[in-house]
């Protein structure tokens, strides 16, 4: 296992899994955390030294290791630097550990590997003749050579012409800070790419528009300016957000002895101003210049912003070394709030970058006080955030976020009513604007339990006003639009099916629209934050309509002749087992009632035959923790009174999915959602219906863990010695007080406490009456 491979468990689990060092020993591509030069060390911070931004990067499919880049940003940074060793597109990410050529680095707002790129920057160092084109520039590289850390990075490029070009990179949340070390080489350049064929979807790389941009060099101030439209996603979602752009100012410390601009692969030389497509401009410096230092600011508004974010956030004058010391202090504020007792240096790595993940997205889009908003074209006063993967997100990582970053959740729940009142709904899935991706209207849920936390600083009554819609108002041509996944030239998804069928009879028709059942079983969830949120602030009646619809409506869905939940059809006909799920199936979705298992576990039979059904779904190899539909399914072992078999099972998916590895994830990281399924884990709980106020507890992986939270005078403090080697909870304190049942309640955790576990090698007698 992969924080106990001497458990004494059963043989059907044995004979499965493969112990955590076994798992290292067989990797390929195993690695080491790598640290820091001296002058990059700066805050000293253990925390953020064990983080390795490789992980989950590996894997020669889209969907093969995590799909996360090793970029340089600081928390929720708006733009992440990158190597760009691919040109990148929905289902490819900038950079790959299997490449082996640098082409430029990549200022990127692509938040996950299946959302596209938008009003990316490439910067790219060279030598001799002006190479513009990707397929020309690239320059090969040493993974034995790079320096990877949160907060800055390097690698030795071969120049093409002869001699290397040392690249280190580090960055601010709107600014780029690089420095380019010339050895032995030709006349040194840098090339300024602004706008690029871009690829339009997975399914043929040939597939390409050209977006047009414009670039300017300035030799007197030492500047290329540029802007560049590419927004990949524009073909999907009902906001073309027609004037939307990114913008950027780059400045040098060395004069330009040359300069020019590039098209489709033509240099001019001495040209100061173009506009277009392929576009770029570059500034050559003497030869013999050793050193070249840049800093590009990065705007969404204007030119004059992105002007204004570089000198506010690198002013002139500011070293490398001192933006990537501004930088990890960052990080190291955040992560060194969480201290971890025992574990090997694999398993530190793995917990710590799981933890560097879940503080990347949603991501910055104002500035200043300032956004753009693609909804209505429009510059706005206020926070602003993208990026929200809200499907996955709403399971566990806003959970997290509540109780690590609680500054950031009043600015990131307004930013989603501001969505609201420009585009007139509340964000599924936004990649500037709303894409309609994936199911659901999940912001239900992340509203709900913000209110339900104590999180204050946004409009209450506004967000019920939004939640309300969302559960009552059906989108345009409900009854003949399929809303697939990734359909184009619709409006809003929003709960497409509510007028149609859910409303009246409790469930989406499959043969009208596509992922009917999953619809139907998140839509009942939604109801029920909705009815949360009317309970939090007093609406007594809708609170009770909406809990009631989300109760009936899964049991419409539930097929008591097979046992299983199975899409139904408009005229009530079943439409089969295997139609209407999202990233799931049958076996996944007949346990996705969170907030409701007590009645899903009277549905199917009882405690007894519900743990039989559970037995079948793992000792099936139905379970998949790649996607987020089973991130629950082994907590609800301790819901049905049989948590030492869920605890087993647990520690068994952690060795599974999680190692320091490039393929260090099983499945996409989903904006942090997968890392946040393993933060909870290893202190021993998960939030499995994340508007209840509760944790349900499973197995925590080390001997002590301690959570300095930033909204509490105290610690949360996590006690289980012996963790490592035993799996099994024996009994559990809170403050000193007995627990019997395997729930924790926010209220217990939010303002500090002291957890103790006492731990076993052998399957304990807690919360597990089913099983004994």
């Amino acid at each position: 296992m992969m924080f106990a491979s001497v458990f004494d468990l059963d043989a059907m689990y044995s004979r499965h899994y493969l112990s955590f060092s076994s798992v290292c020993l067989l990797a390929l591509t195993a690695l080491a955390a790598t640290l820091p030069p001296a002058g990059f060390n700066e805050p000293k911070s253990r925390a953020v030294d064990l983080v390795n931004p490789l992980i989950g990067n590996g894997g020669d499919t889209p969907n093969g290791s995590g799909g996360m880049i090793p970029s340089t940003a600081p928390p929720f940074a708006m733009t992440r630097w990158v190597a760009q060793t691919r040109e990148n597109y929905v289902s490819v990410t900038p950079y790959n550990y299997t490449d082996t050529t640098i082409h430029g680095f990549q200022g990127t707002h692509q938040p996950a590997i299946w959302m596209g790129e938008s009003a990316q920057v490439v910067v790219v160092p060279g030598a001799g003749t002006v190479q513009s084109l990707f397929e020309r520039r690239g320059m090969n590289f040493s993974h034995d050579d790079e320096v990877v850390s949160p907060s800055y990075y390097r690698a030795r490029l071969t120049a093409i012409e002869g001699g290397s070009i040392l690249a280190e990179q580090s960055a601010t949340s709107r600014v780029g800070h690089l420095r380019f070390t010339f050895a032995d080489t030709q006349v040194p350049y840098v090339f300024i790419e602004a706008t690029r064929a871009s690829i339009m979807g997975s399914a043929d790389p040939t597939n390409v528009t050209y977006p047009s941009g414009s670039i300017a060099i300035d030799p007197a101030t030492r500047e290329i300016t540029g802007s560049n439209p590419e927004r990949q996603d524009f073909i999907i979602g009902p906001n073309p957000a027609e004037k939307f752009s990114g913008y950027f100012v780059a400045r040098f410390d060395v004069p330009f002895s040359a300069f020019g601009s590039t098209q489709n692969g033509t240099t001019r030389a001495g040209e100061r101003i173009r506009n277009g497509t392929v576009l770029g401009g570059y500034a050559s410096f003497a030869n013999g210049t050793k050193t070249v230092n840049m800093r590009i600011g990065v705007s969404f508004i204007s030119i004059e912003q992105a002007r204004r974010n570089l000198e506010r956030e690198v002013p002139d004058g500011t070293s490398l070394e001192q933006t990537a010391k501004r930088t990890r202090g960052e990080w190291a504020e955040k992560l060194d709030r969480v201290q971890v007792e025992g574990g090997s240096q694999d398993q530190l790595e793995t917990f710590y970058t799981a933890l560097f993940h879940t503080l990347q997205y949603p991501y910055e889009q104002d500035e200043e006080g300032m956004y753009f908003s693609g909804y209505d074209n429009e510059v706005h006063k206020g926070n602003s955030y993208t990026g929200y993967s809200i499907w996955d997100t709403f399971r566990a990582i806003w959970g997290w976020q509540i109780l690590l970053a609680p500054e950031r959740i009043p600015g990131m729940v307004q930013s989603m009513l501001q969505d609201y009142e420009e585009g007139g709904w509340l964000p599924m899935w936004k990649n500037i604007v709303e894409t309609n991706i994936m199911v659901g209207t999940h912001a239900d849920s992340l509203i709900a339990e913000a209110a339900l936390k104590g999180i204050a600083g946004f409009d209450k009554e506004l967000a019920y006003e939004a939640v309300y819609k969302d559960a009552t108002v059906p989108p345009a041509n409900d009854e003949t639009t399929e809303y697939s996944d990734r359909q184009e030239n619709v409006g809003y998804e929003v709960r497409a099916g509510l007028s149609s069928v859910y409303a009246s009879e409790g469930w989406v028709a499959d043969d009208i629209h596509s992922e009917s059942a999953s619809r139907t079983l998140d839509y009942a969830y939604d109801d029920y934050a909705v009815s949360v949120l009317a309970d939090f602030l007093g609406k007594g009646d809708d609170a009770n309509f909406f809990r009631d619809r989300s109760m009936a409506a899964p049991i419409t869905i539930f097929n008591n002749a097979t046992g299983f939940m199975e899409a139904r059809n408009a005229s009530g006909s079943w439409a089969g087992p295997d139609n209407g799920w999202t990233e799931g199936d049958k076996w996944a979705y007949s346990f996705d009632v969170v907030h409701a298992v007590d009645e899903l576990i009277a549905l199917r039979g009882g405690k007894t035959r519900f743990v039989q059904s559970l037995d079948e779904h793992f000792d099936g190899g139905h379970n998949d923790q790649t996607n987020e539909p089973s991130h629950h399914i082994p907590y609800l072992y301790a819901m049905a009174s049989a948590a030492s078999k869920g605890q087993a099972r647990i520690r068994q998916i952690a060795e599974a999915n999680y190692n320091a590895t490039v393929d260090g994830l099983s499945g996409n990281e989903d904006c942090g959602q997968m890392s946040a399924w393993f933060i909870f884990s290893a202190l021993g709980f998960y939030p499995v219906n994340p508007v209840s106020g509760e944790y349900i507890v499973g197995s925590p992986f080390f001997d002590a863990i301690t959570v300095d939270l930033p909204a509490s005078h105290q610690p949360l403090r996590i006690i289980a010695p012996g963790a490592m080697t035993k799996p099994y909870v024996k009994s559990l304190k809170v403050d000193g007080k007995i627990v019997s049942e395997p729930v924790i309640k926010h209220s217990q955790i939010a303002n500090g406490s002291t957890i103790e576990f006492e731990m076993s090698a052998e399957p304990q007698a807690w919360a597990s009456s089913t099983v004994n």
